[in-house]
């Protein structure tokens, strides 16, 4: 295992898995076309050695792929995954017996204590901050600025002293100060709260270049609290060394290839954004926390890392799986009843969640929603589809197939408004508050088998445009989601499908925007996920109150098109393409 990037760099070389990348390339927006494209590809990771205005080499898409995953762990995450769980349940209660038996995965979770050292990689230049000199990327065209995409914000509570390592992206200001995007629900954030309630400045290191377990233990979903450099060690079975700061009186990573070292002041924001993000639109323009820096220090050559994040498929798909498989089985400590589960990357991870259950009692997977939309990051979850235990989470038709076979709205949806939701996900107006729903498609006991053949629904779809001009496409996705393309006014091409009797026997219709492919599933998945609000956004064929409890019935309708309000959806403007098409072959020499 590797305790610093640079090595894992050469690693991935000796495998196949680099390309150098020798001719100028510019950070604004090239480089980030570059490595869309690469990724879409299946091209190895690139190493740009010569970067418009910087003396520093740049790296990105150095874990775009799920065989970089495994060359950084050693591994396949699912394997990490099932080792932990395992040893978990048979640990419990320990007994010499037992601890002798475990004995390699004990002394794997003594390594993980992280270790102070004296001398560190991360230390050997100190020099006044100039962010300019490092090759920081503008990623889209709409982009507030340049922004450090890879930055591992280091913190340490002022009440209790325990450490945070977390990713909020950074939007460069000036030679000294960027801002600091700390989200609702990030172990960062809480820090700075309560600094700000003791009414001082919260220092800050930013560790950028790593090695990559404790960058994936950077953007794991831990319990608040859980140390992400002791899950590190973990991972590489060795201890994350850290150092003392030079200006700052915390603790530093000790083999990064920069450190950024700072405060936070309290009560002190400036607009932040917009930003281009993995929802696949902008984030929009807000106030957030300045961080100033006092020194930077880097390793002698470093590399300096970045990642692309927008319209997935893009790096932090293989991220984001690859945590989730590690930590996913983890959840059945605290829930016995699931069996696996599943944040799907092309809705943004947070906006649709899939539980399988063995459910035993009656509306066992609805307390089961309930309780995972209280707990951590799972707390920003918007969808969240319950399923039996037989059924695939990772397999979208699989779900789809279990929603058409045991969804009844009138008992298995539950719609949660006004409560908190990601910062990123704009559909409700406000940032940082919106609404929720969970849907039951586990088997209900002594539910009689009733499944319409899909041949049948699919006749009863064929020309949709015929009802209505305003309707480009339509497809029917395992006879359960009737996806339907539209030129304008899905809500009332919604409205319109729930009245027709011909459809009732189809579970969900979602009306898309154009710039949706209904016929790729990642790009039906990302245009219905991240574009509709619950509360605003979805009907059904009736619904009604009961005193105050709403009753639904039929059809769900969900207008998931693009509306007024909206931030824009990333597209990359004609001249970059139109250079990085002429430039190609260059860049592969």
């Amino acid at each position: 295992m590797f305790d610093n990037l640079q090595d894992f760099i050469k690693h991935l070389e000796k495998n196949g898995e680099l390309q150098r990348i020798k001719v100028e390339v510019d950070p604004v927006l090239e480089v980030s076309e570059i490595a869309v494209r690469a990724l879409k590809q299946d091209k190895p990771a690139l190493l740009f050695e010569n970067v418009k205005g910087s003396q520093f080499p740049l790296v990105v898409n150095h874990l775009a792929s799920s065989r970089r995953i495994e060359l950084a762990l050693g591994k396949h995450p699912d394997e990490i995954g099932e080792e932990l769980i395992r040893f978990v349940d048979k640990v419990f209660p320990p007994t010499p017996k037992v601890l002798f038996q475990e004995s390699a995965m004990v002394k794997r979770f003594y390594n993980a204590r992280p270790k102070q050292v004296m001398l560190a990689r991360s230390q050997a230049v100190i020099k006044s901050p100039n962010l300019n000199d490092l090759p920081i990327l503008k990623t889209w065209p709409h982009d507030g600025g340049k922004f450090i995409t890879l930055p591992q914000v280091v913190t340490y509570d002022p009440i209790s002293g325990k450490r945070n390592i977390g990713m909020y992206r950074m939007h460069v200001f000036n030679e000294t100060t960027t801002g600091m995007h700390w989200q609702i629900q990030k172990g960062g954030g809480f820090h700075y709260y309560n600094a700000e309630k003791l009414g001082k400045p919260l220092e800050v290191a930013v560790a950028i270049g790593t090695d990559p377990a404790l960058l994936l233990a950077t953007i794991a979903a831990l319990p608040e609290g859980i140390d992400e450099a002791m899950f590190a060690g973990f991972l590489r079975n060795k201890p994350t060394e850290f150092t003392s700061g030079r200006t700052i009186n915390i603790s530093v990573p000790a083999n990064a290839e920069f450190i950024l070292e700072g405060i936070v002041e309290p009560r002190k924001r400036k607009m932040e954004g917009p930003f281009g993000d993995h929802f696949g639109h902008y984030s929009n323009a807000a106030e957030f926390p300045l961080f100033n820096i006092q020194t930077i220090t880097h390793r002698k050559d470093p590399i300096f890392p970045a990642t692309v994040v927008g319209i997935p498929p893009m790096e932090d798909k293989f991220l984001g799986d690859a945590t989730q498989q590690i930590l996913a089985p983890l959840s059945k400590l605290i829930h016995h009843e699931i069996k696996s589960l599943w944040a799907y990357y092309e809705a943004g991870f947070h906006n649709l969640l899939v539980v399988s259950i063995e459910e035993r009692y009656a509306k066992e997977a609805m307390k089961t929603a309930l309780g995972l939309m209280g707990t951590g990051q799972l707390a920003l979850t918007k969808c969240l589809i319950c399923v039996s235990e037989t059924v695939d989470v990772r397999n979208f038709n699989e779900v789809l197939k279990a929603v058409q076979e045991n969804f009844d709205p009138h008992f298995d949806f539950v719609m949660i408004p006004k409560v908190p939701l990601d910062t990123l996900d704009f559909t409700s107006y406000k940032m940082n508050l919106g609404s929720k729903m969970i849907l039951d498609a586990t088997k209900k006991r002594g539910q009689k088998e009733k499944r319409t053949p899909v041949k049948k629904l699919q006749e009863k779809v064929k020309d949709l445009s015929r009802l209505d001009r305003r309707i480009i496409d339509a497809r029917l996705v395992e006879g359960t989601l009737l996806l339907v393309k539209v030129k304008s006014d899905g809500s009332a091409v919604i409205k319109k499908l729930l009245k027709n009797p011909e459809l009732q026997e189809i579970k969900i219709a979602a009306a898309v925007s154009f710039d949706v492919d209904i016929n790729d599933q990642e790009s039906y998945i990302w245009g219905v996920f991240t574009r509709f609000d619950c509360e605003r956004d979805i009907n059904f064929t009736e619904q009604k109150l009961i005193g105050i409890s709403p009753v639904y019935n039929g059809m769900m309708g969900i207008d998931a098109t693009w509306k007024t309000g909206y931030p824009d959806p990333l597209s990359m403007p004609e001249e970059i393409i139109k250079k990085v098409n002429e430039r190609w072959e260059s860049y592969w020499r």
